[in-house]
């Protein structure tokens, strides 16, 4: 046996500790909207090591110096460097295979017409392959991406069960206090897209642009391994954001937030212009290689998130979901 392989035998039986096995499904649990089965997200055993070693109490004690979250930021620009060689095309099939990723929704379905991996990464939805819930009902929210998603009727119940960084708020999220004031008590619905999802992501509602921004920062993971530390996650990381005003929510606040390896987070030039209509579906934006993260911050007393949502969040448990799903309805 090699030392790489003597390596993964020791994470192995360590991992084995925590009820964690290889070639497993090995992330957080999730319910699967789709099949009503209760699972755990597909991921690498490294990823998840990493995860382990990376965000626990000790290491947020050591880190002081924040040389962890340098290194990551570097690391994440270096990786989106890469998939944008055409030489990284030949990941492709491994990753299609590995994921079992159905082509058939995309275009095009043929990986073959990629010439790199971050085109791939960057897909395409075929027309109708995400069908939008009561697309003509403007008063019924839609799921804004592949993901998986946490819905919370406060920020407080967010905070106490989901996201558990010291400084996390609105107002530190959007850099402006004049935003976030208005989203004080929101209802929040987090989505977490893994790379192996489709990460273009949609408008939740129909409305229009009332203002657009973008915020450097840096590129941490969003695993909910990091997200339920106490570092500083959401409101480090690199995020542009839009407030869309509706007649049935009022003021909508989505945000879409870069993680691990991804180059960029680009909401499309169309939406960054204040008074654009938008509509429910509509493609707004798209995320580069790596996972990566959407909030949308709802005014308090607006929206009803759907029922199976909201039990299972309260569980700390993710719903698997796409595109276009129901979210919840106007109030």
């Amino acid at each position: 046996m090699t030392m790489w392989g003597y390596i993964h035998a020791i994470a192995d039986y360590l991992l084995s500790w925590v009820k964690l096995e290889q070639n497993a499904e090995i992330g957080w649990r999730s319910f699967n909207r789709k099949t009503g089965k209760l699972e755990r997200e597909q991921q690498t055993l490294w990823k998840k090591l990493k995860l382990l070693v990376l965000f626990n109490p000790l290491m947020e004690w050591i880190d002081r110096s924040q040389l962890m979250r340098l290194y990551m930021h570097e690391e994440s620009i270096a990786e989106g460097r890469r998939e944008r060689t055409t030489s990284s095309r030949r990941r492709i099939k491994a990753f299609v295979d590995a994921y079992g990723i159905n082509m058939h929704d995309f275009e095009p379905s043929d990986i073959s017409r990629y010439p790199t991996f971050e085109d791939f990464f960057t897909r395409s939805l075929k027309t109708a392959s995400r069908p939008i819930c009561d697309l003509d009902d403007p008063s019924h929210a839609v799921v804004v991406a592949d993901s998986r998603v946490v819905v919370f009727n406060s920020i407080e119940e967010a905070k106490a069960l989901w996201i558990k960084g010291k400084n996390f708020g609105l107002n530190d999220l959007v850099m402006s206090n004049e935003v976030g004031d208005k989203f004080r008590d929101a209802a929040i619905a987090s989505f977490r897209l893994s790379p192996q999802d489709y990460h273009r992501y949609h408008s939740p509602v129909q409305g229009t642009i009332q203002s657009f921004q973008s915020l450097p920062g840096d590129y941490y993971q969003v695993d909910p391994v990091a997200l339920q530390s106490k570092v500083d996650i959401l409101t480090r990381n690199r995020r542009d954001f839009v407030v869309i005003e509706t007649k049935e929510f009022g003021e909508v606040l989505f945000v879409a937030i870069g993680a691990t390896d991804v180059g960029s987070v680009h909401i499309h030039e169309k939406y960054q212009r204040t008074g654009q209509t938008v509509k429910k579906g509509d493609e707004l934006g798209v995320f580069q290689f790596g996972g990566s993260s959407i909030i949308v911050a709802f005014q308090r007393g607006s929206i009803k998130f759907d029922d199976d949502l909201l039990g299972l969040s309260e569980q700390k448990i993710q719903t698997s979901v796409e595109v276009g799903m129901s979210l919840g309805c106007s109030t």
